[in-house]
């Protein structure tokens, strides 16, 4: 069972702040700036309600929150050296060779029009078409634990069309529309440029779907288990088809029974079975499709294109697929306990820094939580033996 990690234990291990302060100090030249980051990280992890402005002005005892705006939208401090810092965190406390990036999606809800990137789309948060913005964020996933890593705001092509509004919300004018698996190839790529360790990546269908990103991944090295469309098609036993149509022939022996990792009410187990295809490449990688299958209902099925080192079973695979879950928890958690959605920001540069905070301090969570299951890990072992 996981340790939960609660303001007492953030007490406990008070000198993880005072790490983490070492750590980014230099990134802030002027020491009010300094010191304001390191209060904006404390406010993220403690127990007030919202991390609102007037909440967070209130908790570092300012009048008004025009400190805390200055803070996130005019002073002195680069966000992207922030995350290059947070990533090296994360490596140091939660990495492992065979990691997992996972990268997805979220939607924040936002009123009016000012807010860079908001607009009228799709927001899986909510389930429906909704005024907000959406971010696109890639985790990291080990056995020690989970934390997100890297963001971009995404940009509607009406927002890059109308140059003025761009301008309004401080918008650099070197961005440019790009789709979210582009953005998604960026963030796989300055993870390479950075040394995190990781092997495997996994996404759903929205990246899995697109070529380029799945070109991207294999000329990087990597393995993955990408969720596909049904509609995607494949070259398979000598009929070019869509993937549901592939496994309609499949023999009941090709499915096997295999869990995809415990969640929240215990082992989720489904019905898996796996179809390898076209030839092994020079690097010894074989691509196939896995089809995952409810054990209620047999008609609910998903599917995934993976690229994986010649003889990798389908538990491994299968593993891969189930850790989606920990970019969905990755969010949950940094939403509820780390302020992620409750900025009051309009501007590109203010919605980078306030995320790109609230990540860090999700991850120190992340890392709290990893050294107390460990310790706990040990007293077991000891009382066993």
């Amino acid at each position: 069972m996981e340790y939960k990690i609660f303001e007492r234990d953030i007490r406990k291990w008070g000198g993880e702040l005072e790490r983490i302060r070492m750590r980014i100090g230099h990134r802030f030249v002027r020491p009010e700036i300094r010191e304001r980051a390191l209060v904006y990280l404390r406010v993220l992890v403690s127990m007030i309600p919202r991390k609102n402005g007037w909440q967070v002005a209130e908790f570092a005892g300012d009048a008004t929150p025009k400190n805390i705006q200055h803070f996130l939208g005019r002073s002195q401090w680069d966000a992207d050296e922030l995350r290059d810092d947070l990533q090296q965190y994360v490596t140091d406390y939660l990495g492992q060779d065979d990691g997992v990036l996972v990268v997805d999606e979220t939607g924040f809800l936002k009123k009016g029009t000012k807010s860079a990137g908001v607009g009228r789309q799709y927001s899986g948060t909510a389930g429906r078409i909704e005024n907000c913005q959406i971010g696109v964020f890639l985790a990291y996933r080990s056995t020690k634990g989970h934390a997100l890593i890297d963001r971009e705001l995404y940009l509607p092509k009406a927002w890059c069309d109308n140059r003025q509004r761009c301008d309004e919300a401080n918008i650099p004018k070197t961005i440019q529309f790009a789709t979210k698996p582009a953005i998604a190839r960026s963030m796989i790529q300055r993870a390479v440029a950075t040394n995190i360790p990781a092997r495997w990546v996994t996404a759903d269908e929205v990246y899995g779907s697109d070529s380029a990103f799945r070109e991207t991944l294999e000329s990087l090295g990597f393995s993955y288990v990408l969720a596909i469309s049904c509609q995607q098609r494949l070259f398979l036993n000598e009929m070019y088809g869509r993937v549901d149509e592939h496994v309609q022939g499949l023999k009941s022996s090709s499915w096997k029974k295999l869990s995809c990792g415990a969640g929240t009410k215990g082992e989720r187990v489904y019905e898996w079975a796996f179809v390898p295809y076209g030839s092994i490449t020079k690097t010894g990688m074989q691509r196939g499709l896995l089809v995952r299958r409810s054990l209620t209902d047999r008609t609910d099925l998903a599917y995934y294109f993976t690229l994986a080192p010649s003889g990798t079973g389908m538990q491994r695979l299968v593993n891969v697929a189930g850790c989606r879950w920990a970019v969905e928890e990755c969010f949950e958690q940094a939403k509820q306990i780390a302020g992620l959605d409750e900025f009051e920001v309009r501007s590109w540069h203010a919605w980078y820094r306030h995320i790109t905070l609230s990540m860090f301090s999700h991850s120190m969570l992340s890392v709290l939580r990893s050294r107390v299951n460990n310790e706990a890990r040990k007293k077991r072992q000891s009382h066993q033996s």
